[in-house]
């Protein structure tokens, strides 16, 4: 290291992003002229809908582009509000609804008005990846709950138990998860919030997949408790991605300390992305977005399907998301190796399971459903050519 340079201990715990890595690998390959199947980000093919889009140029054109209120829109967080109660039956209160530059600034509020320094945060392992990471930037630490096929690939009430200590102080799920598609369904938030609740502890949830859900009724954890954190986003279901845009749910108790923190990380969220999002809960938008979902089922069954006939194995069926997480130890030892591989000789780029976690991650890899049909057939066909060519 060059002289007088110094970084803070924190990051030596900071692990890159690796799916961004190999997003950065396969795009260098596309620049050389290579085709490439994307399979790896966890960010929808589907473009704004024309509502939204429409919304955001209509107030950027009165040029009046100004901060808005550190917690976001009242007009938003109102849309919100209504959004639960129209679509799950759920009075919330607009004044908890906290509008948030994405999911990750809803996350970073809801612990760092939560976690003090050597406090535990639980987590399910595989799980999203940079989530650990939140946690050590407010000097916390990640305690991984192991979780597999047998458990759904979600927490029970008796793991927590188990992995509860001294020093812990929340417990965070999602539902539907990332990596793994699979859900949490009434019963079992009820009984994750009754042991976290009876250990002293907070119950947060990631709902950030929450409308995209295939086969089951979609829930929200606010129908079982007002003392829970919610996380949720406008970048899935709602195809904004790029807009940066999210919210988080607190308890009425917690949000002028998040407003504090708010006001101070980022004065405000994107003024004309709040504009826009006023746009999503619309007749017109929904109308789009159900039929994007039904075409994302049609995704998964064909990917799904496709991967189990190449001797891919996947215990839990993913129920909503954009994944499916893969078993491939009957087909390599080293899922990172076979990923690199996957891209420079078939074309395909998908995620290894380094990036989900320390549960077998060398046994398991992410697919993602994000492109069409056509684009997953042809993927599906590389990769049975390459897998002949190995043998």
């Amino acid at each position: 290291m060059a002289k007088g340079i110094r970084f803070a201990s924190r990051m030596l715990d900071i692990e890159p992003f690796h799916v961004m890595e190999l997003m950065a690998r396969a795009q260098a390959l596309e620049a050389q002229g290579r085709s490439i199947i994307h399979m790896e980000v966890g960010e929808p093919d589907f473009p704004t809908p024309q509502p939204i889009i429409d919304a955001a140029q209509a107030f950027i054109a009165d040029g009046r582009v100004f901060y808005t209120h550190a917690l976001g829109l009242p007009s938003l967080r109102e849309a919100i509000a209504g959004f639960y109660a129209e679509r799950y039956g759920v009075a919330i209160d607009s004044e908890r609804i906290v509008v948030t530059a994405g999911a990750s600034a809803a996350l970073l509020l809801a612990l760092g008005v939560l976690i003090d320094a050597g406090d535990e945060l639980l987590l399910s392992d595989p799980g999203y990846p940079c989530n650990r990471h939140f946690a050590r930037l407010f000097e916390g630490r990640a305690r991984n709950i192991a979780v597999g096929p047998e458990t759904n690939y979600q927490p029970t009430a008796a793991l927590v138990a188990e992995h509860w200590g001294a020093r812990s102080r929340a417990l965070l799920v999602a539902s539907p998860s990332n990596p793994t598609g699979t859900m949490l369904d009434q019963a079992a938030l009820e009984s994750l919030h009754a042991v976290v609740s009876a250990l002293g502890g907070t119950l947060l949830v990631d709902e950030i997949y929450q409308g995209l859900t295939y086969d089951c009724a979609a829930t929200t954890a606010l129908a079982i408790a007002d003392d829970v954190f919610v996380i949720n986003s406008f970048s899935k279901y709602f195809n904004m991605t790029g807009w940066r845009l999210g919210w988080l749910v607190v308890p009425k108790e917690y949000v002028r300390e998040v407003e504090k923190l708010a006001q101070n990380l980022f004065i405000s969220p994107s003024a004309p992305a709040q504009h826009a999002a006023l746009a999503a809960f619309t007749p017109e938008t929904m109308e789009i977005l159900e039929r994007r979902r039904g075409e994302f089922r049609l995704r998964r069954d064909h990917l799904l399907g496709g991967l189990r006939q190449l001797g891919f194995r996947v215990a839990a069926e993913p129920k909503g998301a954009f994944y499916v997480y893969a078993d491939v130890s009957q087909i390599t030892a080293d899922s990172f190796r076979f990923a690199g591989e996957l891209i420079d000789l078939a074309g395909v780029a998908a995620t290894p399971g380094l990036d989900f976690g320390t549960n077998a991650p060398e046994r398991h890899m992410r697919f993602a459903y994000t492109v069409g049909e056509a684009k997953l057939g042809e993927g599906l066909s590389r990769i049975e050519r390459f897998l002949a060519r190995r043998k």
